[in-house]
């Protein structure tokens, strides 16, 4: 069985979200903890696992994420990657890929024409359930747990986040959240994790994205995501609404490995969009 790295949301390597991609062969899925515990020997932020379904299925994949700690519902940037492995591998058929999820539902996605040499970045969309946003009082201890009073924070609904808006780009590039608190403040208030976002700093002198974001999950073994495609299910409504906009927004998610991600809000599904890059492919001899 191979098992393949794979840096989402960039096109260079060591940048953007580090993924593990595991091509499952035919037959039964293996045990949950098998998948548990292989997910945390590559301790990236998810790995995804695929298996194709039997033709006249209502998907081409099943696809499950763990993370290092736990099953995920929903990873944009595990499955961005793995539709590129699937592509690198021949396994598309030129159309849309559709993904059979255990909570999402049906996911779809597709990669752009080919781009130079062997179209190894070919920009990947995503399509994926958008996470409409509530807005709640400001939990106990949130302000002390992330070091700077939000100005509003909202639910994300099944999506399971908590999306804390700040004054400014520079309040979100300059967090250092007190991680325990926030696992502590998670684990009480059922969140899966904290968004924390502002608008761009430059947005009017054009620099090149709208919004700025980060994502904390140490509840779920991720202490600080890198680029998380599944947050901006609940980013994209917000910055569409708030900043008037119907056409495709960018977000810079500002972590230490930072990446792009272009969103476009379609009535009630949200249109992910970045590219990938293969970083190490692998035997599993276990």
């Amino acid at each position: 069985m191979r098992i393949r790295i794979v840096d989402a949301f960039t096109d260079r390597p060591f940048t953007g979200n580090p993924a593990g991609v595991c091509l499952l062969p035919a037959g039964p899925w293996p045990d949950d903890a098998w998948l548990g515990r292989l997910a945390a020997e590559l301790n990236h932020p998810e790995t995804a696992f695929a298996q194709r379904l039997p033709a006249g299925a209502e998907a081409d994949w099943e696809i499950r994420w763990f993370t290092p700690l736990v099953e995920a519902d929903l990873c944009g940037h595990a499955t961005l990657a793995t539709v590129h492995t699937l592509r690198r591998e021949g396994l598309l058929t030129g159309g849309p890929v559709r993904f059979r999820s255990r909570a999402a539902g049906l996911l779809t996605a597709w990669a752009a024409a080919d781009e130079g040499a062997g179209g190894e970045n070919r920009e990947i969309t995503l399509d994926f359930p958008a996470a409409p946003t509530t807005e709640v009082p400001t939990a106990v201890g949130l302000a002390e747990a992330l070091g700077v009073r939000p100005e509003a924070t909202f639910r994300t609904g099944a999506l399971g986040d908590l999306l804390a808006v700040l004054p400014d780009e520079a309040s979100v590039r300059e967090l250092r959240p007190d991680l325990a608190a926030i696992a502590a403040l998670s684990l009480r208030e059922e969140w899966r994790g904290v968004i924390v976002t502002a608008a761009a700093a430059g947005a009017e002198s054009g620099s090149g994205y709208d919004f700025v974001s980060r994502f904390f999950a140490p509840a779920r073994g991720i202490p600080e995501d890198p680029v998380t495609g599944s947050a901006h299910t609940a980013l994209a409504p917000y910055w569409a609404a708030r900043l008037g906009r119907h056409d495709a927004l960018t977000g810079l998610q500002a972590s230490g490995r930072p990446g792009r991600v272009k969103v476009a809000l379609q009535g009630d599904r949200v249109l992910i969009m970045g590219r990938a890059v293969t970083v190490l492919e692998a035997t599993l001899r276990v």
